[in-house]
């Protein structure tokens, strides 16, 4: 008896080994990056309002800043500090009647936020008692849906750690 997902686990790990040793090098002999930085992540807002209640208000990412967008005349443009001078930006289109959420090739999968494991149990508990669906995994990762349909995962390993491994 075969076992399709065994021998589809066995090719996909044979990618991904030949790749990393094709393309990850060492740490100590790793280049350093050409960028400074994520300024900010730019996502669709189907409601300013609600989207500046959901970051703001239930998840305690400060406004920054509203601004006009300058590629769509009556679009918003707005900003939440996620820290480390990282920005979470998003866009309403109003008129352009956009559908709803969906993972696509090329488009969002999730966005991943790191916050101190205190500020994890903290924000864990309001998004329950604010009856988000959230999805929790290995103890450090909590996933849930924007009011727009966007994943968004809190994690409380630090910047540059995933499930206690070094990432960068």
């Amino acid at each position: 008896m075969t076992d399709p997902d065994g021998e589809r686990r066995q090719h996909f790990e044979k990618r991904r080994d030949r790749l990393a040793a094709q393309y990850l090098h060492p740490a100590d002999s790793r280049p350093a990056s050409s960028a400074r930085g994520l300024h900010h992540a730019a996502l669709i807002s189907g409601d300013v309002e609600r989207t500046v209640l959901f970051y703001q208000e239930l998840l305690e990412f400060p406004l920054t800043e509203i601004i006009e967008n300058r590629d769509y005349p009556g679009s918003t443009h707005f900003f939440f500090d996620i820290g480390h001078s990282n920005l979470l930006a998003f866009f309403d289109f109003p008129g352009l009647d956009l559908g709803p959420y969906q993972e696509v090739l090329g488009g969002l999968h999730h966005v991943a936020i790191s916050v101190e494991p205190q500020r994890w149990q903290y924000l864990s508990g309001k998004l329950a008692a604010a009856g988000i669906g959230v999805s929790e995994h290995s103890g450090v990762s909590l996933y849930f849906r924007d009011p727009d349909g966007a994943r968004i995962e809190l994690i409380a390993d630090p910047l540059g750690e995933m499930y206690g491994a070094k990432v960068l």
